[in-house]
């Protein structure tokens, strides 16, 4: 069996190459992602992996993807908000995901976000770049007394509810999928009085069109002034302009943000003198109570192996006519 990884980062390619001995399979990889350009590389292939930002656009690509023999998108993420379900439905082409890769890199990034937001080591930081070693102002809160809010507890946010349960803070969760695993570790609660109860609200939700801009400046203003707010699930959503907004109007005390709106031509690249042309992120990154950093919650060893592994396994799945491990649609 032949499959080929697009969107290939540097820091996979060992990976491919132990999963290839592991599994017997032949893999090959390009840095490109998937389009109707080079869709065609796909017919000497029995299935493909991806890893992209940008969307998969045009009834003709899932077209083609059909037509060259490929029965399946697997997507080495746990979002799949650029595929087309629609359109993949038509052509008979199974989208799976990675939901389960490790959730724990992820939450582990909201803990330490969390953590140096509550402790203000940004501000202590640029405070000593001017010799300022002085305390006013910066007196922390200790998690144990605190109350956070996880909206969206499926495998990555009952993963973080769990280890600020451990800490000892009260636990609040809403997602309209009640867990029993979860009945020890959170308070289930309607948004609006997560939002205006938590001290810490972090965000663990798929793109999906419900949830498009669902953190808007009207759901800010409902948190605590001094509360933090983490999204480590996908820039869209959240209102940018919103944050931004809400972050300038003392609405909310501090934020923790990976994932961000047009971050596509960012997140993983060295851009040098180039620079970037994102307003609402220069403002964030400005920010003395903002930690901003480029869509690496996911970024761990064992992350980033599963990530390859678990998507190779449910495309050979699908090619020999079993049933996939993480099916989308």
């Amino acid at each position: 069996m032949k499959l080929l990884m697009f969107n290939t980062q540097p820091y996979e390619v060992e990976t491919f190459e132990k999963i290839s001995d592991d599994l017997k399979v032949e893999i090959d990889w390009t840095e490109e992602g998937l389009s109707l350009d080079n869709v065609d590389k796909t017919k000497d292939y029995d299935a493909i992996t991806i890893q992209q930002h940008g969307n998969l656009e045009g009834e003709d690509l899932y077209k083609r993807l059909a037509e060259n023999g490929i029965k399946q998108i697997s997507l080495r993420s746990t979002g799949y908000e650029i595929i087309d379900l629609d359109l993949a439905n038509k052509y008979n082409l199974k989208v799976t995901n990675v939901s389960g890769y490790s959730p724990r890199s992820v939450s582990e990034l909201v803990l330490a976000d969390t953590m140096a937001l509550l402790r203000r080591l940004k501000d202590y930081s640029k405070r000593e770049e001017r010799n300022d070693f002085s305390w006013t102002g910066a007196q922390a809160r200790e998690i144990h007394n605190l109350t956070v809010g996880v909206i969206g507890a499926g495998t990555i946010g009952s993963a973080s509810a769990r280890i600020f349960r451990a800490l000892g803070a009260r636990v609040l969760a809403y997602d309209p999928v009640q867990r029993t695993d979860l009945a020890d570790t959170v308070e289930y609660v309607d948004v609006n009085y997560l939002l205006s109860e938590s001290d810490v609200v972090t965000l663990h939700t798929p793109l999906t069109p419900e949830m498009d801009r669902f953190m808007n400046f009207d759901r800010f203003k409902k948190m605590k002034n001094d509360a933090i707010f983490i999204n480590a699930s996908r820039g869209g959503v959240v209102d940018t302009d919103a944050l931004v907004a809400a972050l300038e109007a003392g609405e909310i005390g501090a934020a923790g943000i990976d994932v961000f709106d047009g971050e596509a031509g960012i997140t993983s690249v060295d851009l040098g003198d180039k620079g970037y042309d994102n307003d609402n992120l220069k403002a964030l990154i400005a920010m003395d109570n903002v930690i901003v950093t480029p869509h690496i919650a996911f970024f761990t060893d064992i992350a980033v192996y599963n990530m390859a592994l678990f998507s190779t396994r449910d495309a050979i799945k699908i090619v020999n006519g079993e049933e996939a491990v993480y099916p989308v649609n």
